[in-house]
């Protein structure tokens, strides 16, 4: 019987340097997807996989993050005196209950692996945990977090979301080696961090969702440096193969969106929209309008 997650860790300390200037003065988290921003998509479909404690491992200047999930009384108040219910209940969804939310600092960029150690003591010894890249914007129902939480209860060990890829896209992910296909799960014989073109041992590519054993923030305490000179999240996780525990694949249903891209984000914002039924058919017909200019000016 496996022990029911519900510790998620945020690693959210990155400079966001991609998206400069915007991130100059605000937390790359805090930039919107239609009218949420991205760590609200992260916070949503960790409570909708039953998590219950959130950890956010940040850094310097990133109050902007605290601020969004405190409780806004002044503007409570308005919206109540203005009798504005809808967009009461919309503000309601953003806070959380004290305590419900803790920050560490990651003082060094020094890797995922480093960042997820960097929450090791508001973890216990004995307890799994998951682990949510608010970069990776994943479309999907039930959410992501949610399927693997399920398959998690079949398989127990440590779980890791992954979605194929092209091979000479592979480099840019780490990837399974995988000694069992299941269909939807796959149990991994390995797994590789950036392989060098040609070399991937599948096109599994993990993307950021994971659920992980409590042993893997042991194998993380040896602070080794791996590909990059950084502290990789995935060897620690390979160490778990390694001494002969299950780490498993969860090809999982929906779309994922890479929003630490411009094009990305940008492909997510279009997604997400057309999504929205107060937005669709305008956007849709906006969309529609700028493809049959371009098609013409071809």
């Amino acid at each position: 019987m496996t022990r029911k997650v519900t510790k998620a860790i945020f690693p959210v300390a990155g400079l966001g340097t991609r998206f400069l200037p915007a991130t100059k003065s605000i937390p790359k988290e805090i930039m919107t997807l239609v009218d949420r921003p991205l760590i609200q998509y992260a916070i949503d479909e960790a409570r909708a996989a039953g998590i219950t404690e959130f950890i956010f491992v940040t850094s310097r200047g990133k109050g902007a993050l605290e601020d969004y999930f405190d409780h806004a009384h002044e503007l409570e108040s308005s919206l109540k005196k203005s009798g504005k219910n809808d967009l009461l209940e919309i503000l309601r969804t953003t806070n959380m209950e004290s305590g419900a939310i803790a920050y560490i600092r990651q003082h060094k960029a020094l890797g995922l692996g480093h960042a997820v150690w960097c929450a090791r003591r508001l973890l216990t010894d004995d307890e799994p945990f998951a682990v949510v890249l608010t970069d990776d914007v994943i479309m999907g129902d039930p959410p992501c977090l949610q399927q693997m939480i399920e398959a998690y209860g079949e398989t127990g060990g440590s779980m890791v979301a992954t979605m194929e890829v092209a091979p000479e896209k592979a480099q840019a992910y780490g990837v399974l080696d995988v000694a069992e296909d299941m269909g939807a799960i796959v149990k991994a014989r390995g797994m590789v961090e950036k392989p060098p073109l040609g070399t991937a041992p599948s096109n599994l590519a993990v993307i950021g969702r994971y659920i992980l054993a409590p042993t893997v923030m042991g194998n993380l305490n040896k602070l080794k440096a791996g590909s990059g000179g950084e502290i990789q999240l995935t060897d620690a996780i390979a160490d778990e193969i390694e001494a002969g525990r299950g780490v498993y694949g969860l090809r999982f249903r929906g779309q994922r969106f890479d929003c630490g891209s411009k094009a990305g984000f940008l492909q997510a914002t279009v997604a997400f929209g057309l999504e929205r039924d107060e937005l669709k058919e305008e956007f849709a017909e906006y969309l529609h309008d700028i493809m049959s200019m371009r098609r013409a000016a071809e």
